[in-house]
This record gives structure tokens, C-alpha cells and sequence, in this order.
């Protein structure tokens, strides 16, 4: 068997990209999401792999999704954490409890996730891990508090994981996408009250592309952070996002 790629959040947009590009790159690919769905199904049928539900938010979920892919394919070579919540809402306005889901699903639940893959990856010699966080994580973004700050803490993990387990071989690196079309655009059309066409106009005008990325886009730079050929490329954040972000993180 080749390598077995888990790939969290899965069921559309970016996570059933990032599973597509795995896929034809060789890999078994585990398709994750917070609920079993057909969407989910059809993404598993269409990548020959397997789709496992497991809510992120929740560590026994966590730990018995990554304990079935042991179980049915033997190895984990590959985590691609590409699962999020999101809200917008302005500070004072945002219910702490949906705050919390937040930072529970996107930070919390990449650590209990990378926790127990890197048993799995310790039993197989190595491994790649790619965390997928955000332009906002590196900017911040007004009425996104919640969701910038849980993408600021995987940045921070990132790094901090890169040098932790880069001596077991265990590859660790992050992708901080700008504004990509994914259904998640959706989310910033209702709190802006206008179209997803209009959102996407917006947003195209600040970029210096002039339009928003595809997922196919950030797939191939999962691709990339994934080849076990490369292993000089350690805890580093890499931005697509044609243009807007060029800091140093």
C-alpha cells in the first residue's frame, strides 16, 4: 500500500480539493468531516478512499477518527487539518459560548488531531503534516476575532511543531490561503448583507491578481508540502493569496 493521506473538513470546497490533488498524487485518501453526509460519501467514491465523520471539537471524536484509519489502513502518513468553524460578528456582539466552538474546532481540535496522528506516524517512520490557517491569522480581520485568533494559534503551532518534530521526520508545515472561492464565502456574505457575487467582487478589487484564488490553487501547494522529497521546508507558512499579504510569518 502507498501512502494514506487523512484529510480533515473534506466534505466540500478546499478539503474536497486538497483530497482530489492527494488522490491522484498516489495516496489513499480518509476524508473527514463533522457529520456523516452523502456530500462527504461522494468525495470518498470519487478519490477511491474512505470517509470517516468525527466532530474536531471533541477529542474522543478526534482520537477515534485517527484509531480507524490505524485500524483499516494500517499506516498514517499524511494529516492535512484543513477542518473550521466560522462566525462573524463584532466583539462585544459574539455569544462567548460560539466563541469558544470556535477556538475549540480550529485550534484545539488541530492539536488533539496532530497528537494522535504522530503515534501512528512514529510506527511508519515519518510523516507530513500541512495545517491549513489563514490569511487572517496572519493580518487579523474586523468582526472575525474568534476565527483570527484560532488561525494565529495554528500559525503558532506550526512553527512550534515544525521544530519539535522535524528530528522523528515528522514534517510539519502550514498554508495560510487569502480569500478563495469555497462555500465559506458564504458565511461572509450574510454578515456583509449582500450577494456572494458581490463578496466576491469586493474582494477580488483589494487583491492584486484582481480575483479571489481557486481551491485547486492551494491544492497544489498541499502537494507540495506533502512530497516526502521535501524535508527541508520545516514549520513554515506558506501565503497564496495572490498578492495581498506579503509579511514575513
Amino acid at each position: 500500500m502507498g501512502r494514506v493521506a487523512l484529510v480533515s473538513g473534506a466534505a466540500q470546497g478546499m478539503g474536497a480539493s486538497h483530497a482530489r490533488r492527494l488522490a491522484a498524487d498516489g495516496a489513499l485518501v480518509v476524508v473527514n468531516d463533522r457529520t456523516a453526509s452523502p456530500a462527504l460519501d461522494a468525495v470518498a467514491a470519487e478519490v477511491g478512499g474512505i470517509a470517516v465523520a468525527a466532530d474536531m471539537s471533541d477529542p474522543v471524536a478526534v482520537a477515534g477518527l485517527v484509531h480507524e484509519v490505524r485500524d483499516r489502513t494500517g499506516r498514517l502518513d499524511i494529516v492535512v487539518a484543513n477542518h473550521a468553524y466560522m462566525t462573524m460578528g463584532r466583539l462585544l456582539d459574539h455569544d462567548p459560548e460560539d466563541w469558544w466552538r470556535v477556538i475549540d474546532t480550529n485550534l484545539s481540535g488541530t492539536f488533539h488531531l496532530v497528537r494522535e496522528a504522530v503515534p501512528v506516524m512514529r510506527g511508519t517512520g515519518g510523516g507530513r503534516v500541512v495545517v491549513i490557517t489563514s490569511e487572517w491569522g496572519v493580518t487579523g480581520w474586523p468582526e472575525a476575532t474568534a476565527y483570527a485568533a484560532s488561525k494565529a494559534g495554528l500559525i503558532a503551532l506550526v512553527k512550534t511543531l515544525g521544530r519539535e518534530l522535524a528530528p522523528e521526520g515528522i514534517i510539519v508545515n502550514g498554508l495560510a490561503p487569502g480569500v478563495t472561492d469555497t462555500p465559506q464565502l458564504l458565511v461572509d456574505a450574510e454578515a456583509a448583507g449582500v450577494s456572494l457575487a458581490e463578496i466576491h467582487e469586493r474582494y477580488a478589487a483589494d487583491i492584486p491578481v484582481r480575483r479571489i484564488g481557486r481551491a485547486e490553487e492551494l491544492s497544489a501547494a498541499v502537494s507540495l508540502l506533502c512530497d516526502f522529497r521535501l524535508s527541508a521546508m520545516v514549520g513554515q507558512i506558506v501565503q497564496v493569496n495572490g498578492g495581498t499579504t506579503r509579511s514575513r510569518v
